[in-house]
């Protein structure tokens, strides 16, 4: 899929999952393992603004990262990296990404929901 624009919205994604995350200080932050999630800041391009995200601990170490506004040109194998303030938390090789916003407003735009030909035409499978 080659968007139309390098602002279209198939290219931003508000969900992400890494792999096992390596923490740097501690392993993982109280505050994750006691709430299940955290409020912090992620990037995944070095020199790019930091995002805020929420993040929620799996059982395997690793860790979902909902965005509070989307964010552009997420890539599968891109890391993660999360900070609180200044001080850099760890970070995780992202595996998955959750759909567009291309393709969340598609959805919200059809009564029916789409035949498998179309999510494939929006969104050629990885």
């Amino acid at each position: 899929f080659k968007a139309p624009s390098t602002d279209h919205p198939a290219l931003y994604r508000d969900l992400l999952r890494t792999n096992r995350v390596h923490w740097i200080a501690e392993e993982p932050p109280a505050e994750l393992v006691r709430d299940k999630m955290m409020d912090c800041h992620f990037r995944f391009r070095h020199q790019m603004a930091l995002v805020p995200c929420v993040l929620t601990l799996n059982q395997d170490g690793s860790v979902w990262v909902t965005l509070v506004k989307p964010a552009r040109a997420i890539t599968p194998g891109q890391f993660a990296v999360f900070y609180k303030g200044d001080e850099c938390l760890g970070s995780g090789k992202i595996l998955r990404i959750g759909p567009s916003v291309y393709t969340m407003q598609q959805g919200k735009n059809r009564e029916e929901s789409p035949k498998k030909e179309e999510i494939d035409k929006i969104e050629p499978a990885t």
